[in-house]
């Protein structure tokens, strides 16, 4: 599957466009602030039904404007066309439909079009706290297995009930308990999952890092949960006095982390800027690697602004690895036009260039 073409309206700084776009690598060229990364958005916008940036849908209307849509038609790998539609509106809810029929759950959209994002706001894995390398995951784990979107779903729930009790004087130990009993198999699944997923990740992450740079450095991924020492509701029933104390549950999968290392130290702490980028595209690759397992056809691959902060033999480096077999459909973005048509000249793959200015769009060649 991929995406023919999309048409937009009063979306970020994008008033009105429609873009056909090649089946095989499509390259928006630009200065910064002039809407690639939007454009890239809007198509992780059909995706997932919201922004990749984390952003409350307010934010996504151009200024002055009250709605806003988004509309992507996806050829599929029957030849027929999927057409995805998000409509956002200032006096009511947002709506995603495929074709004519909107979804009552946006969750049960999540998984239809598979999607990889890379981004310079993806240093927020390294240097952001936990809740960023956990988002991630979720996100990762959503589109493959709708399982363990509805058991983190009912545990977040839970979870902020079992809070809000914490937060009372005098709360009954056994109704903590029945929260406690709840939370426990929806976490141990979520555990299981993202203890998998990991395990998938190391060996995958540790290759394409290789490959990136060329063997210079060595990289680690470690997964650290509480529920490694034992399911949820022995732990809380130890922690019972404590949780008083500080009111609020102490334990839990929503304390993972992901621990990132180059050479055995601390990416954060240790990697350069073009270390830190090489790591989180390696990620984002195996990361697609794994979706393209699992679905039997590659996701849609989205490499915003990817080559600021790497070198020259870096950049070779990857763009080798994306235009090589078993990649499909990639949008990449950069204000380099030069750079760009570098790249299209080495590449075999079928190819689009795109120039913007203001949020307007124009195939330039191809």
């Amino acid at each position: 599957m991929y995406l023919k073409r999309i048409s937009l309206t009063n979306f970020k700084n994008i008033a009105e466009a429609r873009i056909e776009f090649s089946g095989g690598v499509n390259c928006i060229n630009g200065d910064n602030g002039q809407g690639k990364t939007n454009l890239l958005d809007a198509i992780y916008y059909l995706s997932m039904t919201k922004s990749y940036f984390d952003t409350a849908d307010r934010f996504t209307f151009r200024h002055g404007e009250q709605t806003a849509s988004v509309q992507g038609t996806y050829q599929t790998a029957e030849g027929t066309e999927e057409t995805v539609t998000v409509i956002l509106d200032k006096q009511s809810e947002k709506q995603v439909r495929r074709g004519k029929k909107q979804y009552s759950r946006f969750s049960d959209h999540i998984g239809l079009i598979p999607i990889v994002m890379s981004s310079p706001t993806d240093t927020a894995l390294v240097n952001d706290a936990a809740a960023e390398r956990r988002r991630f995951i979720n996100i990762f784990l959503s589109q493959t297995d709708k399982a363990y979107l509805r058991n983190l779903q009912d545990y977040n729930q839970l979870l902020a009930q079992r809070n809000k009790l914490l937060k009372l004087d005098n709360v009954p130990s056994d109704l903590l308990e029945v929260f406690s009993s709840k939370m426990t198999p929806l976490a141990d699944y979520v555990f299981r999952q993202r203890a998998s997923l990991c395990e998938r990740l190391i060996p995958l992450v540790g290759e394409y890092h290789r490959m990136l740079s060329g063997g210079r450095e060595q990289v680690g991924l470690e997964y650290v949960s509480d529920l490694q020492d034992g399911p949820l509701d022995s732990l809380l029933a130890k922690d019972a006095e404590r949780e008083r104390v500080l009111k609020h549950t102490t334990a839990g999968i929503h304390h993972d982390d992901l621990l990132l290392t180059l050479d055995g130290h601390q990416l954060r702490k240790c990697g350069s800027q073009g270390q830190q980028k090489s790591f989180l595209i390696a990620l984002k690759l195996a990361q697609f690697t794994i979706m393209k397992e699992s679905y039997n056809f590659p996701p849609i691959l989205l490499l915003d602004d990817v080559f600021d902060k790497l070198d020259s033999e870096r950049v070779g480096h990857l763009m080798a690895i994306v235009s090589g077999n078993g990649f499909g459909q990639i949008f990449v973005t950069d204000s380099n036009k030069v750079r760009l048509g570098r790249i299209m000249e080495e590449l075999t793959a079928e190819c689009a260039m795109f120039d913007v200015k203001e949020g307007q769009f124009t195939r330039t060649e191809s």
